[in-house]
């Protein structure tokens, strides 16, 4: 089967995108795994479908995918490719929505940068004590779509990003379906950086939306930082996060950053 595919990164986070409108690509977990690996495939830390919304709910379905083939419910880097996707298939009003298995999301298009309103996020939980090889850690966390943890570090550059992040991931505080960790550094009153440890991709990424998302919350509701915060994430980009907070609820989160093309091709599977 010969498969037409884009490629595509938000800040660096990359993913092959497909155009499956008519509904008749049915891919495997072992095909999705083979796209995103990068000496046998295409290369990709995740793969997206963009579909017809039976629902009627929004513009769009989409699907998405990580690197290992299993399904996840939002990705804030990949869900602004996605708008910038439609478009290149014929979209042409200023604004799209787009539904995921996290819930309906809008997103807004300025040039080549797409602004998201994300999905509301829920079940935040401060400063808990977690057990772990490099000892007690305070770990914060939040879902924004998918589960985030935090963890505050006061040098992003020699985080343990890999070991401790894949300690985190599977760790019995988050079963059963593990997190996602972000490694945050707070600059100053408006700004963090970000490394992160995706679940799925099983490793580092450039960049993770939901997770930069999560930090910039959690950074608040910390007393770390205030909206709108700029978050620098490891592939040098820049992303804005903007909310409210009213009460003790996080409302209207937006999500502002690049959603480029790289290139297109056809792959035998």
């Amino acid at each position: 089967m010969i498969l037409q595919f884009t490629k595509m990164n938000g800040a660096g986070n990359d993913f092959v995108m497909l155009d499956n409108r008519d509904r008749k690509l049915a891919l495997t977990t072992a095909q999705i795994a083979l796209l995103c690996d990068r000496h046998r495939g295409v290369g990709a830390d995740g793969l997206l479908l963009a579909e017809p919304c039976a629902s009627g709910k929004a513009d769009f379905r989409m699907h998405y995918f990580n690197a290992d083939g299993s399904q996840a419910e939002m990705c804030g880097n990949g869900a602004r490719c996605f708008a910038r996707f439609v478009q290149k298939l014929g979209w042409q009003k200023p604004v799209v929505s787009v539904e995921t298995l996290a819930g309906v999301i809008r997103a807004e298009y300025h040039g080549e940068l797409v602004e998201l309103g994300m999905s509301a996020p829920h079940s935040a939980r401060l400063r808990e004590t977690v057990k772990t090889t490099q000892g007690a850690l305070e770990i914060s966390s939040v879902n924004t779509g998918v589960p985030h943890a935090i963890l505050f570090v006061e040098d992003a550059d020699k985080a343990m990003v890999g070991p401790l992040g894949r300690e985190l991931r599977f760790h019995d505080h988050f079963k059963p379906k593990g997190t996602n960790v972000n490694f945050v550094q707070p600059l100053d009153a408006h700004s963090i950086r970000v490394r992160t440890y995706e679940r799925g991709v099983e490793g580092e990424t450039l960049a993770c939306g939901t997770g930069v998302c999560a930090s910039a919350i959690i950074s608040r509701l910390a007393g770390k930082a205030e909206p709108a915060v700029k978050v620098r994430v490891q592939g040098g980009d820049t992303l804005e996060v903007d909310f409210k907070i009213v009460g003790n609820e996080v409302r209207d989160v937006t999500l502002k950053g690049p959603a480029d093309f790289a290139f297109e091709g056809a792959i035998n599977l």
